[in-house]
Parts: C-alpha cells; sequence; structure tokens
C-alpha cells in the first residue's frame, strides 16, 4: 500500500505521515522536488537526513518501480508535486491519496512555532503577508499548484486539532491502511451501482436505482436488505 500525501505549508502532512510510520508500520519516502519550481516545493533537509538513501528518489518513475516490486509493504510519501506524478502514481490499483488541510491563521501560527533550521523557508516568510503570498502560491499557481491534486484526494483531512492526541485520535477513527479503501466491499461496490443507475432514474418525486445480485447463497450481502419481492430500492 502506497499513501500519498498533500496539502497546504504546516497543514500536518508530516505529522500524519509520522503516525502511519510510528502506529502502522510505514516506511517514509522521499521524492525530490521538481527543478522547475524549487521555491514552491521545497522539503527541509531534514527529510533528507531522516530518510534512508534507497528511499530517496529523483524521478516519480523510480519511486513507482521500487514500490511496485514492494507492493505488499506499506509505504507513504508527502511529496506528490504535480498531477503528473499524480496520474503516475494513480496507475497502481495499491496507490491511495489524502489530502490534509487546515484554518490559514492556525497554519501560520504553526509555521511561526517551527525552528528556524527546520525548514528552508523559515527565514524567507518573515510575517503573516509573505506567509499568505506563499501559500496561495503553492495552492493555487497555475502551474505548480497543489489544488488540482487537492481536488482528487480519495481522503480529505481537515486538521483543526489543537494536540497530537487529539489528531491521533481522529487518525485512528479514519483507518487510513484499511484495505477496504482501495478495494471496496461487495456492499459498498453494489450501492455504488445502484447510485450511478439511480442518475438514470425517470421518476419525478426521486431518484431510484436498483442492484439485483444472482449467486450460490441466497442471503443477501452483509448490510443490505433482503431483495425477494421488492421491485426496486429507494435511494434518498
Amino acid at each position: 500500500m502506497l499513501i500519498g500525501i498533500c496539502g497546504g505549508i504546516c497543514a500536518g502532512k508530516k505529522t500524519v505521515a509520522q503516525y502511519l510510520v510510528d502506529h502502522h508500520g510505514f516506511k517514509h519516502l522521499h521524492l525530490e522536488p521538481p527543478s522547475s519550481a524549487p521555491s514552491i516545493h521545497t522539503p527541509s533537509h531534514a527529510d533528507r537526513r531522516t530518510t534512508p538513501a534507497e528511499h530517496i528518489f529523483a524521478t516519480a518513475q523510480a519511486l513507482l518501480d521500487y514500490v511496485t516490486s514492494r507492493w505488499q509493504d506499506r509505504w507513504v510519501l508527502t511529496h506528490v508535486h504535480s498531477e503528473a506524478v499524480l496520474d503516475l502514481l494513480s496507475r497502481r490499483p495499491f496507490f491511495l491519496l489524502i489530502s490534509v488541510d487546515a484554518p490559514l491563521t492556525l497554519r501560520w501560527r504553526r509555521f511561526q512555532a517551527l525552528p528556524a533550521a527546520s525548514h528552508p523557508l523559515a527565514r524567507a516568510l518573515p510575517d503573516l503577508e509573505a506567509f499568505v503570498t506563499h501559500s496561495d502560491a503553492r495552492l493555487y499557481d497555475p502551474h505548480a499548484g497543489l489544488q488540482p491534486l487537492i481536488a482528487r484526494a480519495t481522503v480529505r483531512l481537515l486538521n483543526t486539532s489543537p494536540s497530537l492526541p487529539h489528531l491521533y485520535a481522529t487518525l485512528a477513527k479514519l483507518d487510513l491502511p484499511n484495505p477496504a479503501r482501495l478495494r471496496p466491499s461487495w456492499d459498498a461496490y453494489f450501492m455504488s451501482l445502484a447510485t450511478l443507475a439511480s442518475l438514470r432514474s425517470n421518476c419525478m418525486k426521486r431518484r431510484v436505482g436498483a442492484v439485483l445480485v444472482s449467486g450460490a447463497e441466497k442471503r443477501p450481502p452483509n448490510g443490505l436488505i433482503q431483495l425477494e419481492n421488492v421491485d426496486k430500492l429507494d435511494l434518498y
């Protein structure tokens, strides 16, 4: 399983990644930033110091090749720089993208609390205006902005947690490593088909969809009602 994490400055990406490493046995991967936009996507030097050399990759393709041969292991990546990288990673069925966001004022307070040596932008952004300008460029730059990636995330986390224990409790409830996030259960699969079928409904009062399942067992899938003597399944 490979989990990619994207989001704004000080939204909590590294904290979420560290939670996965500490509590679920994930291994952290590092992807070098694109040379075309070093001022927008600049990871801290601490990332390189704490990441084993074999887990640092110059290209997304090299990273993907490495992970593909080890797809049953757990990996986390906090450097999904562009839609081109996302498109490449999304080819693999074991990849999951999550986005992390937080209110601007909260991100600014987190940024102020960072030691100057731990982030390459700590001295370059001395005040709130400079921080907002850089944050907007990181999110909405027409060529390298992260907003298109955030919009495509399967899981979107709003990190307003006041403390690490609170954030970790929230992440525990999300159960990010659950394999069902990569391959849905039969219940979720058939209900998705029913929802899709409801978009073609001719009923003017409500959208309705139905799924008829034929199998050796006569009981319905877990969580679904018995379909005997039922013409259609209403979806409100």
